[in-house]
């Protein structure tokens, strides 16, 4: 997959005549979202088109109401990660502002994927909308078609096995709620924080459990509720199965929330300072607590240890109740 940068146009390559479209935020990238884009594939290499993602940044909401804007499942480079293990062609984030905004749903089809990207064919999710007032749907869509010359596919919603329906909002909530088994399997991979390893208080050393501190994310960011959770955290010197602190150090009488996580199997010598990490998150264990003294928390942080390697040996897909 190759990200397109703008410079006027679209960044397409001269030899790209026409491209297969779908326009989203697909935000989380969830089963939902990549059952569009295999769709997608699979129809611009049948018509020997290329294939193209449209997303935009940021969040739609944050422009049109920023008090409706909800916090993301995946910003910044997050969501291109994730599209890039894909089999798109290209990818185009284009940025949205006020003009884009403002641009009905007509113009967006002409201007913006007729002219710039180049499109002969468009496909979309079944609740989709695009342009001012989200006029672009199915319908509308289809009727500037029949005029443009360009197909219009609609993609059904996907749902779970159990049933339920795949959507951004629904996995928001199961985050928010630390369900983070159902989150797997709407996503179909685990949740991930991203940042860089900066210093702690080393009191996770002391008790002889040390950890890695990640920078604070980007406040866009949706975290899980305060907790202790199984993770695997990828690393620059590998992956390693890890327990993760959500939340404050109440029994040092430090509120503060951090994210800190304890690489089971690590080299002690290991030095990740300044190193970008990703924490993929499995499990929640428990509440964050106040002990009564540091010798009852490690007592504890080792059952927690047991309880995390157990669920480590377990496949993630079973993790999932999707």
């Amino acid at each position: 997959m190759v990200a397109l940068s703008f410079d006027g146009d679209s960044g397409l390559p001269v030899n790209v005549t026409g491209t297969a479209v779908t326009v989203g935020t697909f935000d989380g990238v969830h089963l939902g979202h990549q059952d569009v884009i295999a769709h997608l594939v699979s129809r611009a290499r049948t018509l020997g088109l290329a294939s193209l993602a449209i997303t935009f940044d940021p969040h739609p909401l944050q422009i049109v109401n920023p008090a409706a804007a909800p916090q993301l499942l995946t910003v910044a480079g997050e969501k291109i990660e994730v599209l890039a293990e894909s089999e798109l062609d290209y990818l185009a984030v284009l940025k949205f502002d006020a003009e884009l905004a403002s641009m009905p749903a007509e113009d967006f089809v002409d201007k913006v994927l007729i002219n710039k990207f180049k499109m002969k064919h468009l496909l979309v999710g079944h609740d989709h909308g695009f342009g001012r007032q989200r006029a672009g749907n199915p319908t509308v869509l289809r009727e500037l078609g029949l005029t443009r010359g360009f197909e219009v596919e609609v993609v059904d919603e996907v749902s779970t096995k159990d049933g339920r329906s795949v959507s951004s909002t629904v996995i928001r909530r199961a985050v928010a709620g630390g369900d983070l088994e159902s989150v797997i399997g709407m996503l179909g991979r685990p949740y991930s924080l991203g940042g860089t390893v900066v210093p702690g208080a080393q009191r996770g050393r002391q008790l002889g459990f040390p950890t890695l501190n990640l920078s604070d994310p980007v406040h866009e960011k949706l975290l899980p509720p305060d907790g202790v959770y199984v993770a695997r955290v990828q690393t620059p010197s590998g992956s390693f199965g890890a327990m993760v602190n959500i939340g404050g150090k109440p029994t040092f009488g430090d509120l503060t929330r951090t994210i800190e996580a304890y690489l089971m199997d690590a080299p002690l010598d290991l030095d990740l300072y300044g190193a970008l990490v990703r924490i993929d998150l499995l499990k929640r264990l428990r509440d964050v607590k106040k002990f009564n003294s540091p010798s009852e928390l490690v007592d504890q942080i080792r059952e927690d240890e047991i309880a995390a390697r157990n669920a480590l040996r377990m496949p993630i897909s079973s993790l999932g109740n999707g």
